[in-house]
């Protein structure tokens, strides 16, 4: 399950630095997450780290990408021979 960042967004800026896989970028008009990244730091952290540091509570689950922790962590494996 990737996750996303919804239009709540205030641009605070310190989501995308704790990301682990560089999910996390600038958008248009707010912050967006890679879902071909994005392991809701499996591999990395017991949980997502941007949902521990987003003041606003702004980042979901985005139902269009749904995946099991098994199939998050081989994402995180592959991420990790690239």
């Amino acid at each position: 399950m990737a996750l996303m960042i919804t239009d709540e967004c205030i641009n605070c800026d310190v989501c995308e630095p704790e990301c682990p896989n560089d999910a996390i970028y600038q958008g248009e008009f707010i912050y967006e997450i890679d879902p071909g990244k994005c392991t809701e730091c499996v591999g990395h952290f017991d949980v997502p780290q941007c949902i521990e540091v987003c003041p606003v509570d702004c980042i979901p689950v985005d139902p269009q990408h749904i995946e099991s922790k098994s199939a998050l962590l081989t994402k995180y494996r592959a991420l990790q021979e690239t």
